[in-house]
């Protein structure tokens, strides 16, 4: 049996047109271009690149497996770059790859993309929402929320950090938004120094168009990196499918859906090749080349039922690939996000993603956030307390407010 080293590439193949069923766009406006065929090129080249660059760069799982979503993440930090200026704005401009690109432009081709996403006339389920959650003692600027408003219809909502029912209302959206496939992003309490959060969340759901039959799913040896080997469920199938392979590796593409608007591709290194060989070719470039190759063919497919779940920082990943500035303390400059005269800068961005693949079909989701702070502000002049007497103290759960315990210290 050939060595078996699996890769993934969710990149989805967007041919629908319609609107999206959130807060609709202005019908008379330019941003709201919802024909697949009026889609900027240069912004899907953009977050494919990203996606590559990416792979290879940030750290996988215990057991060696890397998911994340491009998408996700490119529209996250397309509304955080609506507020940056400067040195800063520059990197993320290098590093998402939009040096031909306006702020405008950006701002409505995401919009194209996201209504055609949200399109309810889809056989396979595809939704993006995102969202901006602001520390209430902060205010946005009026074009930094217009334009994330308007164009990505980020739902906002201002939030005590100090409030642990912030963190459960933070973490409830995401859940609603990935069909509760990802139930957490934030953890309780809230960073106290948070001064806005930027999240984006997508979700996926299709059936095959050829469905695996759950008879012929059968335990196999799966060949792993280190030379052993693990018994997984394989599941086959045989029927004409979008084929190529060359020197390198076999890849096939398994559409969802009658109309076949949606697909998952599969790339499979040849025996005396592994993983990193092709990671060295992985280039938008290459990718249109390889796709461009793919033709009709019979055969067998015989691919693994799993379930992954997957989280990563994507903090260092982004800084090596040139956005230095933006999680720089002192450098960051983030100018046209809020109103207050602050430093503020990238603490952390971060993705969870989540995959389930079976004989009927696929259901992933993704959630990415990025973290805006400052350093908190001293409002009064430090004071010395000196328990050097009898005192009284509580122990309190902060989530509910119930004192735990409580007591009277006489003698400690």
């Amino acid at each position: 049996m050939k060595k078996m080293s699996v890769i993934a590439l969710f990149v989805l193949l967007l041919t629908a047109c319609g609107t999206a069923d959130q807060a609709p766009i202005d019908q008379d406006d330019d941003s709201n271009v919802s024909s697949s065929e009026n889609i900027d090129q240069t912004i899907i080249d953009a977050n494919n690149q990203l996606g590559f660059d990416l792979l290879s760069t940030i750290e996988s799982d215990e057991n060696g497996n890397t998911f994340i979503s491009p998408t996700s993440l490119f529209m996250a930090l397309s509304m955080v770059y609506n507020g940056a200026d400067g040195e800063t704005r520059q990197e993320m401009v290098d590093t998402l790859q939009l040096d031909e690109i306006e702020g405008d432009q950006l701002n409505q081709a995401n919009a194209s993309l996201l209504a055609i996403m949200n399109d309810d006339s889809r056989q396979a389920e595809l939704k993006m929402g995102n969202s901006i959650w602001l520390n209430q003692e902060f205010q946005f600027q009026n074009d930094f929320l217009e334009n994330n408003q308007h164009y990505y219809h980020a739902e906002m909502q201002e939030i005590g950090v100090a409030d642990g029912k912030s963190a459960d209302q933070i973490n409830k959206w995401v859940s609603e938004a990935t069909n509760e496939k990802i139930d957490q992003i934030v953890d309780v309490p809230l960073n106290p120094d948070i001064v806005a959060m930027l999240i984006n969340a997508v979700y996926f759901q299709g059936t095959w168009t050829y469905p695996f039959d759950e008879n012929r799913t059968e335990e196999h040896a799966f060949h792993l990196e280190d030379g052993s080997t693990k018994n997984v469920p394989l599941m086959t199938l045989k029927k004409n499918f979008m084929y190529m392979e060359n020197g390198d590796f076999q890849a096939i593409s398994l559409p969802y859906g009658d109309d076949e608007e949606m697909s998952m591709q599969i790339f499979l290194p040849n025996e005396d090749k592994n993983i990193a060989d092709l990671q060295d070719n992985l280039t938008n470039k290459d990718w249109k080349k390889w796709k461009s190759e793919f033709q009709e063919q019979e055969g067998t497919i015989m691919l693994p039922k799993f379930q992954l779940e997957f989280e990563a920082s994507l903090s260092k990943a982004l800084e090596s690939l040139g956005m230095k500035t933006a999680f720089d303390e002192r450098q960051a400059d983030f100018s046209k996000m809020v109103e207050e005269d602050v430093q503020i800068w990238i603490s952390e961005v971060k993705q969870k993603t989540f995959i389930d693949v079976n004989e009927e079909g696929t259901e992933a989701a993704g959630t990415t956030s990025v973290d805006i702070v400052t350093t908190s502000a001293q409002i009064d002049p430090p004071f010395e307390m000196k328990v050097d007497r009898p005192f009284f103290m509580t122990i309190t759960d902060e989530k509910t407010g119930a004192l735990l315990f409580m007591g009277t210290i006489l003698n400690p």
